[in-house]
């Protein structure tokens, strides 16, 4: 059995600020329109995304169509924001992550978006955690990938 923390990143070149990078993403009523994981996110309270607010995040059904249920621990606008997982949907023990900006020449600037989980049940996490984490650093590259699209009109 494992007991570390899984823990990874992938980042990404994208054709605008950083100001207008973390408005895209943190903007839950265009969260859909670029995000392929996500059949459903927003805010609760239908307030905007802001330390220590919570956010709902529902995968597609053919990903398994876990929701996860964050608390925005950092939000830095055209910086950073971190997120902690507060529910406990099924195979996820722990999970948090952060979006991180960086500003490059051109107008254009690189996100680098790191997570950590810890899988549950813990007997199986010897199983799941390779899977689950070759599965979410794929995942992620294309989103970030659609996000980039999105940005570029």
């Amino acid at each position: 059995m494992t007991t570390d923390v899984i823990r990874d990143a992938v980042s990404e070149v994208l054709p605008a600020s950083c100001g207008a990078v973390f408005e895209l993403v943190h903007d839950y009523r265009q969260r859909l329109t670029w995000d392929t994981l996500l059949r459903e996110a927003f805010v609760e309270g239908d307030g905007p995304a802001a330390n220590g607010a919570i956010a709902v995040c529902s995968g597609k059904w053919l990903v398994g169509g876990l929701s996860l249920r964050t608390v925005y621990v950092s939000f830095r606008p055209g910086k950073v924001a971190a997120v902690k997982m507060i529910n406990t949907p099924p195979f996820f023990a722990t999970w948090a992550a952060s979006i991180r900006h960086e500003p490059l020449e051109g107008g254009q600037s690189r996100v680098i978006y790191t997570w950590n989980f810890t899988a549950k049940p813990k007997v199986l996490a010897f199983i799941l955690e390779p899977v689950m984490a070759w599965f979410f650093r794929w995942e992620t590259r294309k989103r970030l990938r659609a996000l980039k699209r999105k940005l570029a009109g």
